[in-house]
């Protein structure tokens, strides 16, 4: 019934808005008339690459790439591990191509588990992204964001924790906004803002080749520029792990492939576009910073970018913070478009209340989502210790990767009718899942406390599980007081199920 009344009431508004126009168009945004009330198809080539590149190039490329420094102990290593890491990327982001074109859903590793290996390790994972490492990782950006853009505001002292989160979830409450209400205007922004943080970097390594021209780089001469390199085995795989890091992201567009405009062909041309982009982007630009800065320098930076801007930059240094701050606002909207469709395919599937997988029906995105996904992220700002909660996960990460890319090569032998528009080397996505384990291995032995705690967490998803989801005869009141509750805020969302 409230559907129907939601349908009626549309239809009246576009009648209304197109006689005040004097013209038979359907009113901006909403569904043409007789058009079924879905997500539509609107993402276009353009935009996937923009959500691949926005949302892996985030604040660590301009702020820390000390990480694998530190790890690798020359230039010259460092330079190998970030070139890697970018080629290991290329090969995941190929064999989620094969995958998001043979099962053509959104939802990314949560929609390849429930194909492959069934609703509760599908749930697993949906539950620990909606718990913690979407919402976290989305406020740590945020976070980055508030502290650039504020600094000027406090310039011989630190910026004050309270006025950081402030800004932060404005920043967060601003994006969800913007999303609610369109998805093209949430897709103009994440074009708008990749294209800014490229333009920073291209920047950069502009200037770092100015450097170079000059000469007098030592620590990048073929004799010196390997020059302090650790020869622990421990300390690569570290160097490795901080690299892949910076490379998060790459599956991302597979979380809204259902929006993308023909997916069979622009999911995997966004991919094969976007992720050379940023291996060779991520590569030049380290080694612009180390034409200007040694390598001591450069682990005792707090913000790499900017003391490369400072030295090259002069009065006109402002422009790299101001190109921080815009690269974490465009990471944080790419987050937040990819992390609501997330939750809104779990509904959708039954293992999310059927609130978020309902839609506007006019603007046509999926509100309650996002308000979700908002709500989730903004509870961080109340915690002291992020970056700890996310180190509990550290392998979660591979090993979903690792399970949806065996379950590829599964599907290749249960399902060989399923039409495979890409269909790679069996032999890449055997390395990487042999990478992958490698990886999961490292976490384990490297942290092994912070893992048990991860996995511990994990296992919580199990009685939410089998009470949410599997235990279908509830008693009468659970059920009405989980009707009402979904009546109401569809009455405050003004929002109705999707009609597939």
């Amino acid at each position: 019934r409230i559907k129907s009344r939601w349908r009626e009431q549309q239809h009246q508004r576009q009648r209304r808005a197109m006689r005040k126009r004097g013209s038979g168009s359907p009113v901006p945004n909403g569904p043409a008339e007789g058009e079924a009330v879905v997500l539509q198809r609107s993402i276009t080539l353009l935009n996937g690459v923009a959500i691949i590149v926005g949302t892996i190039i985030g604040s660590g490329i301009f702020v820390s790439p000390t990480g694998v420094l530190r790890e690798a102990g020359s230039p010259g290593l460092s330079l190998v591990v970030w070139a890697v890491c970018g080629l290991f990327s290329i090969v995941g982001a190929l064999c989620y191509a094969e995958l998001g074109t043979t099962i053509s859903k959104s939802g990314g590793d949560y929609a390849y588990m429930l194909a492959v290996y069934g609703p509760l390790p599908a749930f697993l994972k949906l539950w620990i992204e909606l718990l913690i490492i979407r919402p976290s990782s989305q406020y740590i950006v945020a976070l980055v964001f508030a502290t650039y853009l504020i600094k000027p505001l406090f310039p011989t002292c630190p910026v004050p924790d309270t006025a950081a989160k402030l800004v932060a979830c404005l920043c967060v409450l601003l994006l969800t906004a913007v999303n609610c209400y369109s998805v093209k205007a949430a897709t103009r922004v994440q074009d708008a803002f990749a294209a800014a943080k490229l333009l920073a970097l291209v920047l950069i390594i502009i200037l770092g080749f100015v450097q170079l021209g000059k000469g007098e780089i030592s620590n990048l001469s073929p004799e010196h520029s390997f020059d302090g390199t650790s020869t622990d085995v421990g300390k690569w795989v570290l160097a490795l792990y901080s690299g892949l890091f910076a490379y998060g992201g790459w599956n991302y567009l597979n979380f809204v492939t259902e929006e993308m405009i023909d997916p069979y062909k622009n999911l995997p041309r966004a991919i094969i576009i976007s992720l050379p982009i940023v291996t060779l982007v991520y590569v030049l630009t380290n080694l612009a910073y180390f034409t200007t800065l040694t390598t001591d320098e450069m682990l005792n930076s707090e913000a790499v970018a900017v003391d490369f801007g400072n030295y090259h930059l002069g009065v006109m240094a402002w422009i790299i913070p101001v190109f921080v701050g815009l690269s974490c606002f465009g990471s944080v909207n790419g987050s937040l478009f990819t992390s609501s469709r997330l939750f809104f395919v779990g509904a959708r599937e039954g293992h999310l209340p059927s609130l978020l997988a309902m839609i506007h029906p006019r603007l046509l995105t999926p509100a309650p989502s996002l308000i979700f996904t908002c709500v989730m992220t903004l509870l961080y700002a109340f915690s002291k210790d992020i970056f700890s909660v996310i180190n509990f996960f550290s392998f979660f990460n591979w090993l979903c990767v690792a399970l949806a890319i065996i379950g590829m090569i599964w599907l290749r032998y249960k399902s060989p009718e399923l039409n495979r528009p890409i269909k790679l080397n069996l032999l890449l996505p055997v390395f990487f899942i042999l990478a992958c384990i490698f990886l999961i291995v490292v976490s384990f032995w490297m942290t092994p406390v912070e893992c048990a705690i991860g996995f511990v967490i994990i296992l919580t998803g199990i009685p939410v599980y089998y009470f949410g989801v599997w235990w279908k005869s509830k008693p009468k009141w659970v059920v009405h007081s989980i009707f009402s509750t979904t009546v109401l805020c569809q009455k405050l969302l003004e929002v109705v199920p999707q009609e597939l």
